[in-house]
């Protein structure tokens, strides 16, 4: 037991072996969010910033530019926000934007990049994780073949896709757009709120995916576990003066050293931690399959989601004894369970994880 208890070291409260089979991240109560905190300012003499500029924020920046192979990135307070102005700094004067059908930017945002930035937003491959460079090439063609020519400025990709339960984009597919687009001048940005995530399931560096676009998002609190944040990666030329278009918009916060400072401690040796929890959480799969108590869904070409059903027991019952055991699950969907693998899967070994759920089943 004592290698997961070591791996888990970034965890405020590493005795603490619950499982948690939802949620990207460690579910941190306030308590242990202020516990960390405060241990962290103790420790690592923490420096505040200022309107978000500056101290640990700016050693956060770095950080992640570092990792994307990126020039400089710049903390924003919402995922929302990060691709809004990267698809609205890409594009330019050409308004029109690529993206998925089943993406968070057109789906969740309320519209955001076309009410507040007059973008036009084109959703490809409905019902699909991955369009193809087929489905970018038509659209772009359609858009010059009215009476008024409106190019394509910037294209937008997510993976994984959290309304395809973390579906990858196909990266074949991927490399063929972005030397597409960059041969014709076209702005490249990925969505990877969740790429930390996708990585450790491909064995394929960050700095890879992020090699082919413009700008990267990724999200400080789904698995960095801080109360909020974002950061948007890219060239300097194109970010440089990016503060003042987040206090533009709202999020100039004065403050954001709490979130800047958790999200860096989490980051640090996640990509080693997480893979951990990938393969416990394999193993535990391994076992459960043999036991024919349990069905076992994976999602194709997906990454941490994954459903669960049991026979012999109901449904709403076995998710309270889960949770005496020391799992905690989401509310099942009629026989099903919908779950994630996280950093918290690290905590005991996979069998102790497997003798859980068993001994749920009474």
């Amino acid at each position: 037991m004592a290698a997961p208890a070591a791996a888990l070291q970034a965890a405020p409260d590493a005795a603490d072996h619950r499982v948690y089979a939802y949620g990207d991240g460690v579910p941190l109560t306030p308590s242990e969010y202020s516990r960390l905190l405060a241990r962290l300012a103790d420790t690592d003499g923490l420096a505040a910033d200022s309107y978000s500029l500056g101290g640990v924020v700016e050693k956060l920046e770095a950080r992640i530019a570092t990792l994307m192979g990126k020039e400089t990135a710049v903390w924003l307070p919402t995922g929302t926000l990060a691709n809004h102005l990267a698809v609205r700094l890409l594009s330019g004067q050409k308004r029109r934007v690529l993206v998925q059908a089943e993406s968070h930017l057109y789906n969740d945002c309320g519209d955001c990049a076309q009410t507040l930035s007059g973008l036009h937003l084109v959703p490809l491959a409905k019902g699909r994780a991955t369009f193809s460079l087929e489905d970018a090439e038509r659209a772009a063609n359609d858009a010059m073949l009215g009476r008024v020519e409106v190019p394509v400025g910037a294209i937008q990709i997510e993976t994984p896709v959290r309304r395809r339960d973390g579906e990858r984009f196909d990266f074949v597919e991927m490399t063929k757009i972005s030397s597409w687009a960059r041969s014709r001048k076209i702005g490249l940005h990925l969505d990877g709120a969740r790429l930390f995530l996708e990585s450790a399931y491909t064995s394929r560096p960050v700095k890879d995916y992020a090699d082919l676009f413009d700008t990267v998002y990724v999200s400080l609190y789904k698995y960095f576990n801080a109360a909020s944040g974002a950061m948007l990666a890219g060239p300097k030329a194109l970010l440089s003066g990016l503060f003042h278009t987040r206090r533009m918009f709202g999020g100039g916060l004065p403050h954001v050293w709490p979130f800047a400072a958790v999200a860096l401690h989490y980051l640090e040796g996640f990509d080693r931690r997480f893979r951990l929890s990938v393969e416990t959480a394999e193993r535990v799969f391994a076992t459960l399959r043999a036991d024919s108590n349990f069905e076992i869904a994976p999602v194709s070409n997906g990454t941490n989601n994954f459903r669960m059903r049991v026979s012999g027991v109901n449904a709403p019952v076995y998710q309270g004894r889960l949770e005496a055991a020391g799992i905690s699950a989401r509310v099942p969907t009629g026989d099903w369970f919908s779950m994630q693998v996280n950093e918290t899967w690290a905590r005991l070994p996979a069998a102790d994880i497997a003798a859980r759920f068993r001994k749920a089943l009474g």
